[in-house]
C-alpha cells in the first residue's frame, strides 16, 4: 500500500507542476507590443493617453455616441471612449493586437462596450459610427476622404497629428505633454451636408457650388442675379448671405429650411433640390 499511496503522490504532484508550469507559460508569453513595429499601413505608435482624452473631448464624446477607431492597436482609445459610456469599436488588422486589446477591456470592466475587430480598415463599413477616430498617415486620411464625407452629416472625425489636405479641421486642439513627443495636435472634421446642386429657392433660383464646408453660388431671380457669400456647412446646419440678408437653417437630402430676417421679423424659408 504504502508504494502505491507514494507513486499516486508523486503523480498529482507531478500534475500540479505541470498546471503551475502551464499557467505560467500563459502569463509571461502574453504578447506585448513594441513602440515602433511595423503594421499592415503604419507603424504603431501609440497615442498617449493625454491626447486620447483631448481627442474625445474635442468630439464631445457622450454615452449616446458609436465610436469607431480606426487602426485600434492596443485598444486604448476604444478602452477610453468605453468608460465615458459610449459604444466603441475598434477596428485592428494585427490578431495580436485584436487580442491584447480585449483583454485590457476586461481588465478595464468595459469588455461589454468595447469591442475589437480584426479587419482592413478600407475594406471595413463604419457608416453607422458617430464618431471616427484615427492615427494614420496623411495619404491615408485622404484615401480614406471620400468615404468619411459620405458619412451621415454631423458625424465628428478626429485624427491624431495627420490632417485631410485641403479639407480644413472644424477646430484644432494640442496638448503639452512630455510622453507626447511629436505626436500631440488633435483635428477634428464635422462631416458637412451636401448642398452643391441648383434649388428652387422662394426668391427664384438658386445656384451653389460646395467646397467641403464652405459653398458659393448665384441667385437668379427674374432679371437680377445676387451673388450668395458667407455659405458655411456645420454637420446639416447651413449659413449663407444674399446680398445683405442672412439665412440660417438645416440640410436634409433634397431639401432645406430655415429661418432669415427681414424688416426686424423672422420669417421662414426653405429651398427644394431641383438638379446638380
Amino acid at each position: 500500500m504504502i508504494p502505491s499511496r507514494f507513486v499516486r503522490q508523486s503523480l498529482l504532484m507531478l500534475c500540479l507542476s505541470l498546471i503551475v508550469a502551464c499557467a505560467t507559460t500563459s502569463v509571461t508569453s502574453e504578447y506585448v507590443p513594441e513602440v515602433g513595429q511595423d503594421g499592415k499601413d503604419v507603424t504603431w505608435v501609440p497615442t498617449c493617453q493625454v491626447l486620447v482624452d483631448k481627442m474625445l473631448d474635442l468630439a464631445k464624446v457622450t454615452p449616446q455616441d458609436r465610436v469607431v477607431d480606426l487602426g485600434s492597436g492596443d485598444g486604448r482609445l476604444v478602452i477610453t471612449a468605453a468608460k465615458r459610456g459610449a459604444r466603441a469599436i475598434g477596428i485592428e488588422y494585427n490578431p495580436d493586437m485584436v487580442a491584447l486589446s480585449k483583454r485590457n477591456a476586461a481588465r478595464e470592466g468595459v469588455a461589454g462596450r468595447a469591442q475589437f475587430i480584426h479587419g482592413d480598415i478600407f475594406e471595413s463599413d463604419f457608416s453607422q459610427a458617430t464618431v471616427i477616430t484615427m492615427f494614420l498617415l496623411e495619404s491615408l486620411n485622404l484615401k480614406l476622404r471620400p468615404q468619411m464625407l459620405n458619412l451621415k452629416a454631423g458625424t465628428r472625425v478626429v485624427s491624431n497629428t495627420f490632417t485631410m489636405g485641403e479639407w480644413a479641421a472644424d477646430q484644432t486642439a494640442t496638448v503639452e505633454e512630455n510622453d507626447c513627443g511629436t505626436y500631440s495636435t488633435a483635428y477634428l472634421w464635422i462631416v458637412p451636408g451636401k448642398v452643391e446642386g441648383i434649388w428652387k429657392f422662394p426668391q427664384g433660383e438658386l445656384t451653389l457650388k460646395q467646397n467641403f464646408q464652405t459653398f458659393t453660388g448665384m441667385l437668379k431671380s427674374g432679371g437680377n442675379t445676387v451673388t450668395v457669400t458667407n455659405g458655411k456647412l456645420s454637420g446639416d446646419l447651413v449659413a449663407f448671405s444674399v446680398g445683405d440678408v442672412q439665412y440660417t437653417g438645416r440640410v436634409s437630402g433634397n431639401t432645406m429650411k430655415g429661418t432669415y430676417e427681414s424688416g426686424g421679423s423672422t420669417l421662414p424659408w426653405s429651398a427644394t433640390m431641383v438638379g446638380k
